[in-house]
């Protein structure tokens, strides 16, 4: 059965890995990217529209809990990689031929689960969980943009479909537990988030 799914799994990354083409490669890299012109500002914008609806102190208290929770993801990242020894695709030699390999750079060894899935969907969830009562196209538009990023590392060759759905489970897990542990904090016992 495991056999079956992974096998199942690198077809649809095959298929998905392959439907690249050049002309788009730079936009994939770009997209994948945990600093660029396209992220920098969703940072700069949570931040400010954090600021504008909750003040200074809950802001502080809000991004105390964003690093936290993506420390929590990129360490279970790590230390689910280091457990499971999964290859990434760019690394196991019965795929990496059949592949395109963009940027010739594959990262580490292990793959799964992908931690820029994690991350960006922790992200996108905790803010659209935030402000979803607010402002429904912070959901529409963080969601959008944590897909984009996690397609990208199939696209690059860097992960299998399966590494980046654990990725995105855990990372709006997280995102749930965060914003859970967020509102039992007295100072948001008011506030208008979920």
């Amino acid at each position: 059965m495991l056999e079956e799914l992974v096998k199942i799994d690198q077809d649809i990354f095959l298929y998905l890995n392959g439907l690249g083409k050049p002309t788009w490669d730079g936009l994939w890299i770009y997209l994948s990217r945990t600093l660029s012109f396209v992220t920098i500002p969703i940072y700069l914008f949570m931040l400010y529209y954090t600021y504008r609806s909750f003040g200074l102190i809950k802001t502080i208290y809000i991004v105390i809990t964003v690093v936290a929770l993506l420390l929590s993801t990129e360490q279970l990242s790590i230390i689910v990689k280091n457990s499971v020894t999964r290859l990434r695709p760019c690394h196991d030699e019965d795929i990496s031929l059949l592949m395109r390999n963009v940027r010739n750079h594959c990262g580490g060894k292990f793959g799964y689960f992908s931690a820029h899935a994690a991350n960006s969907s922790a992200l996108a969830g905790f803010f659209s969980l935030l402000f979803y009562k607010k402002n429904k196209l912070i959901l529409l538009g963080l969601t959008s943009w944590a897909l984009l990023v996690s397609y990208s590392r199939i696209y690059l060759g860097v992960h299998y479909p399966l590494d980046i759905i654990t990725g995105l489970t855990v990372g709006t897990t997280l995102s749930f537990l965060y914003i859970f542990l967020l509102k039992k904090l007295p100072i948001f016992k008011s506030s208008f988030f979920i």
